[in-house]
């Protein structure tokens, strides 16, 4: 983890040298603490998400079930306003369950549409009860969503940078495996899952790295991804 080291001024007694400078696109709260991506600074929950969330890989269906929808509710917001409602979200959902929503109908549409804690979009809330039923038929025809969605891993790690610097981060906002599979989930049924929705989807739930090099977490993701074992098909 590179943190900034204090130093002595050559030739100097009279104390330590101000710290180097952080790659651009990092910050630290304070000298001696690890750098974060800049994209997190807003608030402590942000810094939280950063640390101990994105770009971690995750397995379990509720939570890669719950992205996928929080996603579509993010097109044309900031993820923050998301994060901010993600407890609000949890309860007016049913946990993310994607067969008790499954069952939602038209009463549930009317009560979400009235819930304060969430984004109250139409079209967002339809789409996240049609994509419960999709994802239900994603497992019976793959097992479970997990290995679903971890099959586009491997095309997800081809022509990546070889150091991600900031610059290199601004400019990735979709790749191919995203758009392969923005283009089968749409053939599936599903709604609000465009490239540049499910990049970030690949970025938060540890498909990609993105982490800016430097970051005091991109080590702990990277080295989380090694150790992970990507979910297979289930024996029958």
């Amino acid at each position: 983890m590179p943190n900034a080291k204090t130093s002595f001024a050559p030739g100097s007694a009279s104390g330590p040298a101000e710290p180097a400078p952080l790659p651009e696109g990092l910050f630290a709260d304070a000298p001696g603490e690890p750098p974060r991506c800049f994209w997190c600074r807003a608030t402590p929950l942000y810094r939280h998400y950063h640390d101990h969330e994105w770009g971690f890989p995750v397995s379990d269906d509720r939570r890669l079930f719950e992205k996928l929808c929080l996603e579509g509710f993010q097109a044309g917001l900031s993820w923050i306003t998301i994060l901010n409602k993600r407890e609000a979200f949890r309860a007016a959902f049913a946990g993310f369950d994607a067969e008790r929503m499954a069952d939602f109908g038209a009463a549930d549409v009317e009560r979400l549409l009235a819930d304060a804690g969430i984004v109250r979009h139409r079209g967002k809330i339809e789409s996240a009860i049609r994509n419960a039923r999709q994802v239900l038929a994603v497992r019976r025809e793959f097992g479970s969503l997990a290995h679903y969605v971890w099959r586009f891993a491997p095309q997800a790690a081809e022509g990546r940078p070889e150091r991600l610097t900031l610059e290199a981060a601004r400019a990735l906002t979709t790749a191919p495996a995203a758009v392969a599979l923005s283009k089968d989930l749409k053939k599936r049924g599903f709604g609000f899952v465009g490239p540049t929705t499910m990049y970030a989807f690949m970025q938060a739930m540890g498909l990609v790295n993105d982490h800016i090099e430097g970051c005091g977490t991109r080590a702990a993701a990277q080295a989380a991804r090694a150790a992970f074992q990507p979910p297979g098909a289930p024996v029958r």
